[in-house]
């Protein structure tokens, strides 16, 4: 069995999000891994996988435009997750 190398191992993670946070002048708190991962698990679920990525990019977007704190970032983050727990395919959807 060969390990998928696009599967990154926590310590992987911390250090891509680190090289992220250098590379464009962030700080830890502006880079919130968890709530980002669990905001792409729950689209996931709720809605379909490639929803994921595209609602997290949305959720930055919104936070940017609203600030950018960490506390817009949060805020954010939970109306999508909200949205997507209400979330039900239906004709006006689709």
């Amino acid at each position: 069995m060969s390990e998928n190398p696009r599967t990154l191992p926590p310590e992987a993670l911390d250090a891509w999000a680190g090289a992220l946070r250098d590379r464009f002048g962030l700080a830890p708190e502006d880079v919130p891994i968890a709530l980002v991962l669990d905001l792409a698990r729950d689209v996931a679920n709720e809605v379909a996988r490639p929803a994921a990525p595209l609602s997290a990019f949305v959720a930055g977007l919104v936070a940017g435009r609203a600030g950018g704190d960490p506390a817009s970032v949060r805020e954010t983050i939970e109306a999508v997750v909200d949205l997507a727990e209400e979330w039900q395919v239906s004709e006006s959807h689709a």
